[in-house]
């Protein structure tokens, strides 16, 4: 499943690319990790001190990115393909051995490997298994490092990791080269949506409509006649939750898309720590089955609008201290 980054309205993506390069130019970019121009990661790429989760990881595993290679120019929304030997790739909470589900970190350092990855701008899950995702980036050089996760996002043990590679993006560069296509699959039946129960109900505990917020809250979520469950456990009346942020709702016989604006905590998390730029935002909550489909009828929240100052706190004058 392609994860599409750029889906909403072009003012939102050119606003949001903005923010990014000013965000990601204020610090220096990361020094790059060992492995070489466009090499496998794996075992050889963490060093022996770097240890991981309780999940282990084969001798031999490795994760990669395919056609993308250290010092690529790249034009601002392309494609990125996701190579993986010695594991087999599977759903976050899926409990099957030597596998896993990917992560890319854009723009930032590995996170510690023995807790789970976090989930915001610069660490993006691919937890519903995809081997491929759409990204957007502002102009400029961006650091891309693969890393993969257990059922509960948390790095392997030894971690199995890519190099960081450094791409630039450019605009009007040409599209990088996709991945040898697959053959031509029968077209699938179309998934019959879990019923939700009546009276079923997604909701923030926090924040709540109009408040203000610091740039990294705990969002808190509430669920009412319905159990929380992680993505690829199929239970009755169960679901996990999204987090979809300055988006409209997508369409709800599909799978939710998984970006920027359309967070999934596919491990059956009940809360979260993101991260949002200064300024105005949109918040709504949807809840979707093992497959990150929505049930039917559709279990979400109502929108809520939310303002991110530095302190947190509401400003003390909306002309004169604007976004402090």
């Amino acid at each position: 499943m392609r994860a599409a980054v750029a889906g909403v309205a072009g003012s939102w993506s050119a606003g949001l690319a903005a923010l990014l390069a000013v965000m990601l130019s204020a610090a220096p970019a990361p020094a790059q990790s060992g492995g070489g121009h466009g090499s496998h990661g794996g075992h050889g790429a963490a060093s022996d001190a770097q240890r991981g989760g309780p999940s282990p990881s084969p001798s031999g595993a490795a994760v990669y990115f395919i056609a993308l290679r250290d010092g690529a120019i790249v034009p601002p929304r392309f494609t990125v393909h996701f190579g993986l030997t010695g594991m087999g790739v599977a759903p976050a909470g899926s409990d099957r051995e030597n596998s896993g589900h990917h992560h890319l970190l854009i723009d930032t350092e590995l996170p510690p490997l023995d807790q789970p990855i976090p989930n915001d701008f610069q660490h993006l899950h691919y937890g519903a298994g995809q081997t491929e995702a759409e990204v957007t980036l502002p102009p400029g050089e961006h650091t891309l490092q693969l890393v993969l996760g257990d059922k509960d996002h948390v790095p392997h043990s030894p971690p199995v990791m890519s190099p960081r590679i450094r791409v630039t993006v450019v605009e009007g560069a040409g599209a990088v080269a996709a991945a040898p296509a697959p053959p031509p699959a029968a077209p699938a039946a179309a998934k019959t949506r879990h019923p939700s129960p009546p009276d079923a109900k997604v909701y923030f505990v926090y924040p709540k409509g109009g408040a203000y917020v610091s740039r990294n809250p705990v969002i808190r979520f509430g669920l009412i006649n319905m159990g929380v469950a992680p993505a690829g456990i199929a239970k009755p009346n169960t679901g996990h939750h999204h987090l979809l942020i300055d988006t409209p709702l997508p369409p709800l016989d599909q799978p939710i898309p998984n970006d920027f604006q359309h967070l999934h905590f596919g491990t059956g998390q009940t809360e979260a720590k993101v991260t949002l730029p200064l300024g105005r935002h949109t918040l709504r909550l949807l809840l979707a089955d093992e497959d990150h489909v929505p049930h039917d009828p559709p279990v979400y929240s109502e929108e809520i609008t939310v303002t991110v100052t530095k302190s947190g706190r509401r400003p003390r004058s909306a002309s004169r201290w604007r976004y402090r």
